[in-house]
């Protein structure tokens, strides 16, 4: 089979479409035939094999543990081992692999049963590799860590993203007042994904406005931890997904002065692939509460340069690998 492969840490340049060995699935894992993956910063952060704790996590301390990328798949199972009581040869599917040795730039992946779901027959398989780490990672966030009610007031920071896409409509679906945040060229595709307030912020700091949230659930940006308690209201949460390095240690370490004298909280977490939520966000599509926003879609040939755009900052939502035809 085909797959980008890549053997040391560094840029997209050290990506090779190779010819290797087709997997075969254990006696709990599913072999799926991929038509579809979807490009992720994990992917990069993996690749480059940067902040240092990447490779403290079991991705290898001196060079790549597992020599193929990709997180988010979609595609047909191909065979089933004889443990795995959820699947059978044919079902659609899509999942995140990332918990089971990654893998989905290839033509063929092994996946542990549990980190699949069934793939709705409305969706297709490109809109369901768009789906899994992105929009469970945003799910989690705002549900699990940021307790996200009806009515509340939330911020959406890096809302043109891959996850803040998701993390919009998310919040929406949980019928909250959303403000989202992005550069003036993604103003109108944040509006049309549901929010109910856009602020551009090469124009103005939503942290120096005055405006206060229950939930600030940052994908993005470059504010200060500091900056970010300014615009919550008592009780608020601020929830870390992304953004610089800078913002994570601070998240870490400045806690307890985030926290000093008042009942605002500081959430950072790292999300927990699984099948439930998976199925919760199907549901959700299915309901037409949450779609994928697809900016642009590489074959597997074109690996380095969908990473290189993800990477440059640009992309509206999610970049799309087409592996095999749909």
């Amino acid at each position: 089979m085909k797959a980008m492969v890549y053997t040391r840490y560094g840029s997209p340049d050290v990506l090779e479409l190779k010819e290797v060995e087709k997997p075969a699935p254990g006696d709990n894992q599913v072999l799926v035939k991929v038509h579809a993956s979807s490009v992720n910063a994990f992917d990069w952060h993996v690749l480059r094999g940067k902040p240092a704790f990447i490779r403290l996590m079991g991705f290898g301390i001196r060079k790549p543990k597992y020599q193929i990328l990709g997180a988010d798949i979609a595609g047909r199972v191909e065979a089933v081992g004889k443990n795995v009581n959820q699947f059978r040869p044919g079902d659609e599917i899509f999942g995140d692999v990332s918990g089971s040795g990654i893998g989905g730039f290839a033509e063929y992946v092994c996946a542990g049963q549990n980190a699949l779901a069934a793939k709705p027959e409305s969706m297709t398989f490109e809109q369901a590799a768009a789906l899994p780490l992105a929009a469970v990672t945003a799910l989690q966030g705002l549900r699990d860590k940021g307790g996200i009610k009806s009515g509340q007031k939330a911020l959406i920071n890096g809302a043109s993203g891959g996850v803040g896409t998701f993390a919009v409509q998310i919040a929406k679906a949980f019928e909250a007042e959303v403000t989202g945040v992005c550069s003036t060229g993604k103003m109108d595709m944040v509006r049309e994904l549901g929010a109910d307030h856009v602020i551009d912020y090469t124009r103005e700091d939503f942290t120096k406005n005055g405006q206060q949230y229950d939930l600030i659930y940052a994908v993005n940006g470059y504010n200060s931890i500091l900056a970010y308690k300014r615009a919550l209201s008592d009780r608020g949460i601020y929830v870390l997904a992304g953004g610089e390095m800078a913002q994570m240690y601070q998240a870490m370490l400045l806690r307890p002065l985030f926290t000093l004298g008042g009942n605002k909280k500081v959430v950072n977490y790292v999300a927990q692939p699984n099948q439930k939520d998976l199925e919760f966000i199907a549901k959700l599509f299915e309901d037409g509460k949450v779609k994928a926003v697809i900016d642009r879609r590489y074959p597997l040939s074109e690996v380095p340069e969908a990473i290189r755009h993800l990477e440059e900052g640009h992309a509206r939502g999610k970049t799309v690998i087409l592996i095999a035809d749909d």
